[in-house]
């Protein structure tokens, strides 16, 4: 099993790469890159390639609907370049708030979006000429819909790799299913491995039966806060506002993935609840209302023994990279011990 760590969008992002450094030589394998509406993820990816020598570096995740699928082949092969072959490209659909709030574009078909973004990356990273007629992408535009001088490109340079991988943010059972079958790796959020195959596992097996065989076995990405001890429970608090944040409101009533989520993990009263507290302003009591179970379920919070116990969870679960936010003091020495366990 690899090991992974994100850097939020908060705080500052340059010190937290900078602390990548000492996580690389602990054993770090992979770091994840988030953008959402703070900084982009490809520059500081870039500052991450510069800095560290063997992660691998991942944006987690880059949207399908603001950057066109040939600047997307761009970047995946820019940064493998000049991360020297260590790229991962992480994409997903994103919610409507942030696609057509922030950045104006409309939130339509998005996993059509996402599929066709797969073959134009992968078709633009081969130096193919782009051709291309979907039902959210065509190239070159057609003349109809500009000036009718757009033709066929291909890559001027040649990458590092013809093939970047490419993991996927999914949440839904149709967009699983396509990951699974599509794409190199998963990245699911608040994984619970008690609760992801009532909820995930038939929309995997189905991907899964129709994965294309020169793909390689699909990773999963998952895992959690991490603090180990034999009084560190309450750390579990420190998860409560990112938890409040997307069951209640990373999206409105009735379109949140995230709510979805805690309801087929079994927490339907607690998640409506969660909801109308954030929704009203209430974040603070949307915080206390999110349960305990849930944040036990998707971090590993506890004495050694218990959080190895996770860790074997996890691994069971179909997790191959498991990704964590070390609570330490020295976050490095816990990654160090972590490496040993994974």
């Amino acid at each position: 099993m690899k090991l992974s760590t994100s850097l939020s969008y908060a705080g500052d992002p340059r010190q937290a790469a900078d602390d990548v450094v000492a996580l690389e030589r602990a054993g770090l394998d992979t770091v994840w890159v988030a953008e959402a509406y703070g900084f982009d993820s490809p520059t500081l990816m870039g500052y991450l390639a510069a800095v560290t020598e063997r992660v691998e570096i991942g944006s987690a995740i880059v949207n399908v609907f603001s950057r066109t699928p040939a600047l997307l082949a761009q970047t995946a092969a820019g940064l493998d370049n000049v991360s020297g072959g260590r790229a991962i490209l992480g994409i997903g659909a994103s919610g409507p708030q942030v696609v057509e709030g922030w950045h104006g574009m409309p939130y339509t078909r998005p996993l059509t979006r996402t599929t066709e973004v797969i073959d134009v990356v992968r078709a633009g990273l081969r130096r193919e000429r782009l051709e291309y007629a979907g039902r959210t992408i065509t190239l070159p535009l057609p003349p109809d819909q500009g000036t009718g001088l757009g033709k066929p490109l291909k890559l001027l340079t040649h990458p590092q790799r013809s093939s970047v991988p490419i993991y996927v943010a999914s949440l839904g059972a149709r967009s699983v299913e396509a990951t699974a079958r599509l794409a190199e790796g998963w990245l699911p959020f608040l994984f619970s491995p008690e609760g992801s195959d009532a909820v995930w596992g038939d929309a995997l097996r189905a991907g899964l039966a129709e994965r294309d065989a020169s793909l390689p076995p699909l990773e999963v990405v998952a895992g959690g806060m991490v603090a180990v001890g034999d009084d560190v429970k309450d750390q579990l608090d420190l998860a409560r506002p990112t938890a409040a944040l997307y069951i209640g409101g990373m999206g409105a009533r009735g379109k949140n993935f995230y709510n979805d989520l805690a309801c087929a993990y079994g927490f339907e009263a607690e998640a409506r609840q969660i909801q109308d507290l954030y929704l009203d302003g209430k974040k603070q009591e949307a915080e206390a209302a999110v349960p305990l179970a849930l944040l036990e379920q998707t971090n590993l919070v506890g004495p050694e023994s218990y959080v190895r116990e996770r860790i074997a969870a996890y691994a069971e679960a179909g997790v191959t990279n498991l990704q964590v936010l070390p609570l330490d003091p020295d976050p490095a020495s816990l990654v160090s011990r972590l490496r040993d366990w994974v």
